[in-house]
């Protein structure tokens, strides 16, 4: 019941709960009084009976106003205190304190609002903590992947210096090392700096009409020139009768696919290598599988692939090279899409990449590819 209701409630009792009390008493004192007592409704007896009906009134009146009041003031007051206890706790800090009611007055309305609020307060709260312990990680990993190439880099040129590279051959050899570590640190640089505008949002999409599978036919072809050199092959699966128009940006597109098939190459590990793309539609979306015949991945890692610097293999990593941020990368850009981005894999067999466009009517404008 809402407040003003009890309130009105209140008033009307105030008026009515005294004038039929006042009633009742009046009616059987009048009967003890008059009639089992034998005393006369007239004189002293009767002036009497009136100072008696005049203090019952008084009382009648006191009573009913302070019980009806106690109750009111209670059930406005207790939500008030136990709110304003809440308050305090979260204000210290407290984000476990929780003041949810079952009362479904205002004050029981305002109640949940801020517990719903505290709900959100806590949710971001562990979001922040996360975040930060993100930040903290990922510096720990960008000291790390730097500091490698770096200390090698030092390494070969105390080599060079300290006369161990005697030949001309060995200094070539060093001098190469130390040019592949410089291009490694050069990688994981423009790698970083292109996460970082996308956390921002700080990089432009130029977003145009695209038809996929025109898009991965050309793109099929490049990679299955790659693949002729290990005897793999590379296969396009859709269905030619079939739209997969969708609005995307061409070079963000480009990096999603190249960092996705890249990451693929490097963990391949059958004689004769694989990658199919397949296409799907509907009325909605294209989703494009990219899937390969490679190592896989666990289960337990299956999630945490799309982390930046995630590593399911410290070794695996290590020697196939890498900045860890490819997928990272790829599920920011497709996020800027409006789409989704997840994978499945099966250890030992292999493993599929999937994300979804947003599929747009070819009749809207000309198709660009």
């Amino acid at each position: 019941m809402s407040i003003k209701k009890r309130l009105i409630l209140s008033n009307i009792g105030m008026i009515f709960i005294p004038i039929i009390s006042l009633i009742i008493v009046e009616l059987g004192v009048g009967y003890v009084f008059f009639y089992v007592l034998g005393k006369k409704p007239e004189g002293e007896d009767m002036q009497v009976f009136q100072t008696f009906r005049f203090g019952a009134m008084i009382v009648i009146l006191f009573v009913t106003n302070g019980i009806l009041t106690y109750f009111i003031s209670r059930s406005i007051l207790g939500p008030i205190k136990s709110l304003s206890m809440a308050a305090k706790k979260i204000s210290e800090g407290n984000l476990d304190y929780s003041c949810a009611s079952e009362q479904e007055d205002e004050l029981g309305q305002l109640s949940n609002t801020f517990e719903e609020m505290r709900l959100k307060l806590k949710e971001a709260s562990v979001v922040q903590q996360q975040y930060e312990l993100n930040r903290q990680e990922l510096i720990a990993s960008i000291s790390h992947d730097i500091k490698t190439p770096l200390t090698s880099i030092k390494g070969y040129v105390s080599g060079i210096q300290d006369g161990v590279a005697d030949t001309p051959e060995k200094v070539n050899r060093y001098i190469s090392k130390i040019e592949k570590n410089a291009h490694d640190m050069d990688a994981l640089i423009d790698e970083l700096f292109l996460y970082s505008k996308l956390d921002l949002e700080q990089i432009p999409f130029t977003f145009e009409k695209i038809k996929l599978d025109d898009y991965f036919q050309d793109f099929i072809e490049e990679l299955s020139l790659t693949l002729e050199h290990d005897h793999g092959k590379a296969v396009l699966i859709h269905d030619p009768l079939k739209s997969y128009a969708v609005r995307a940006d061409r070079e963000k597109l480009n990096r999603v696919v190249m960092n996705i098939t890249q990451n693929s190459l490097k963990y391949m590990d059958k004689s004769v290598k694989v990658i199919q793309v397949i296409l799907s539609e509907n009325n909605n979306e294209v989703q494009v599988e990219i899937k390969d015949n490679g190592s896989g991945i666990p289960k337990k890692d299956l999630s945490n692939i799309f982390d930046s610097f995630y590593r399911t293999d410290e070794s695996r990593n290590s020697a196939t090279g890498g900045t860890g941020l490819g997928l990272s990368i790829a599920k920011k850009i497709i996020g800027n899409h409006g789409g989704k981005i997840w994978a499945e894999s099966e250890p030992g067999v292999g493993t599929s990449i999937y994300f979804t466009l947003k599929k747009v009517n070819e009749r809207e404008e000309n198709i660009d590819y």
